[in-house]
């Protein structure tokens, strides 16, 4: 097997052993169902109400990725702001980061006064956990361009515009697609708290529901298909960023 191959491999073998180790826990000790499912538990609970998580989820997956639609060009609009200017990083900066500070669970009574129960605050939850690891990534990707490279690019005749344009945000692109996946992972976490409080609809609600009625093997599945959303999104931003930002990594052109 190959060193490639075995990357391929890796994250899956460790699953399959966490797992078995899991239901040999849960079998060898008689842990009860009602405090922590089995994997087989939880998959049986899985099987029996695919039809309502898959609605449940559903509505999570596309509120999620508009509140992440939004944080995208938002996070993108102010990074290019911030990282273009001393000034702006300076005086925003400081000011949203002590923003993204605050929990943002806190906001959601908020948002159900502004906007009622429903997609309103999921969205907006989505989008304001999301969007600082994405302006972050653009204003730093802008702001750390080389003095040196930006003098010569002057000389040759590039204006400020051209600089950032052509030269700051193609070198932005990998710090971009890391935020992402890091900003899509927070997304669903946003949206999910927002369900387990100010919605009829979701996994959030979801696990609300079957906790409250100790079908426990239900909340976990729950929680394994918001995992599996996020990392399936994950993958698939990872791949887009292997295919155009190739350059940006160490050793991509030996793989």
């Amino acid at each position: 097997m190959t060193k490639k191959q075995i990357e391929i491999w890796s994250p899956w073998i460790l699953l399959v052993a966490v797992i078995a180790l899991w239901q040999f826990i849960c079998t060898a000790f008689s842990v009860s169902e009602f405090i922590f499912p089995s994997p087989w538990r939880i998959w049986t609970q899985f099987w029996e109400f695919k039809a309502i998580i898959a609605g449940h989820a559903w509505r999570t997956y596309w509120v999620t990725m508009a509140g992440f639609g939004i944080a995208i060009v938002v996070g993108v609009l102010l990074g290019f702001v911030i990282g273009s200017s001393r000034l702006a990083y300076a005086a925003v900066y400081p000011l949203m980061t002590a923003f993204n500070a605050l929990p943002k669970a806190a906001f959601v009574p908020i948002l159900v006064v502004w906007f009622g129960i429903g997609v309103g605050p999921a969205v907006l939850t989505a989008f304001l956990i999301s969007f600082f690891p994405i302006m972050v990534n653009i204003a730093t990707g802008l702001a750390t361009l080389e003095p040196e490279l930006e003098d010569v690019l002057r000389v040759l005749g590039a204006k400020r515009w051209d600089v950032l344009v052509k030269v700051g945000l193609p070198r932005s692109m990998p710090y971009f697609y890391g935020s992402l996946k890091v900003a899509i992972t927070l997304a669903f976490v946003g949206t999910t708290v927002s369900e387990m409080t100010a919605a009829n609809e979701g996994i959030g609600y979801l696990l609300i529901s079957a906790g409250s009625s100790m079908q426990m093997g239900l909340a976990f599945a729950g929680l394994v298909v918001v995992g599996a959303m996020a990392m399936v999104m994950y993958e698939l931003f990872s791949a887009i960023e292997n295919h155009t930002t190739g350059w940006a990594h160490r050793g991509s052109q030996n793989t």
